[in-house]
């Protein structure tokens, strides 16, 4: 189907890589306590979904934008048909701390970085093909949380219009496309609140968002599981998973067919 991403190569023959980077010791921050745990299982994950992942740790937001700039120019990219990019640190709104952060100023790698790396312009080998961006941060200091009242009415959001393609207009554009297209985001939590971690089990998005691919991705595309692990957040309302700068064009199945 042409709504449907092609995987063109068979499993045997297909580099699928993906790239992990988890900030877990800071100069000047405490210690990312159970961090460890969710670099394993989502390279447990990943693997078992085909990848080969690259796991850098502990890295400033220069490094970390290096390791991405490398990542984006590996050639395995060419015989793949996606690739995940999942990011845990500390965090603020304006993005990802690095090892030498102090506040919200300082070695903050900021989150348009990382679409700028890997969009349709730098990371051509990628065209087309789905980039799943996996956030793991908080994004401020507020609960995610507030008391209402039952007899609350909600309001019935509207249902946006298309916009029609006018008709009868060409263009001598060689090849053109979206410069970011193709991605897929699930942040661990919406602007401005907090994620929460547990020094023993790790995150607790991460632990949602393992059980939901691992039981899921077999039968559902993926923004069907991102929707899974926002659901699975439903009694603990103090954080919830956010999708957001998602430009997918298709639906993305890890186990087509």
């Amino acid at each position: 189907s042409s709504q449907i991403y092609s995987i063109h190569l068979p499993r045997e023959t297909r580099t699928r890589r993906a790239l992990l980077i988890c900030n877990i010791e800071f100069e000047h921050l405490s210690r990312r306590n159970g961090a460890e745990v969710d670099v394993e299982g989502m390279m447990k994950l990943l693997e078992g979904l085909g990848y080969v992942v690259d796991v850098h740790r502990n890295l400033t937001s220069q490094g970390m934008a290096m390791v991405m700039k490398d990542f984006a120019d590996r050639k395995e990219h060419w015989t793949s048909d996606s690739t995940f990019l999942v990011f845990m640190s500390h965090g603020v709104r304006a993005g990802l701390c690095g090892t030498k952060s102090r506040d919200e100023t300082t070695d903050i790698l900021s989150l348009d970085t990382i679409y700028e790396k890997f969009n349709n312009k730098c990371c051509q080998a990628l065209l087309g093909k789905p980039k799943v961006v996996i956030i793991q941060s908080c994004r401020g200091g507020n609960v995610g949380s507030v008391m209402v009242s039952d007899s609350a009415d909600p309001a019935v959001p509207t249902p946006s219009s298309a916009h029609a393609i006018p008709a009868g207009l060409e263009d001598d554009a060689i090849f053109e496309v979206h410069l970011e297209s193709d991605f897929g985001t699930l942040h661990s939590s919406t602007p401005d609140t907090v994620s929460w971690r547990s020094s023993v089990t790790g995150s607790i998005f991460i632990q949602h968002l393992i059980e939901q691919f691992r039981n899921h991705a077999c039968n559902s595309d993926l923004q069907e599981l991102f929707r899974k692990v926002q659901y699975s957040f439903g009694k603990f309302p103090r954080q919830l998973p956010s999708q957001e700068r998602t430009t997918m064009l298709r639906k993305f199945y890890l186990f087509p067919g």
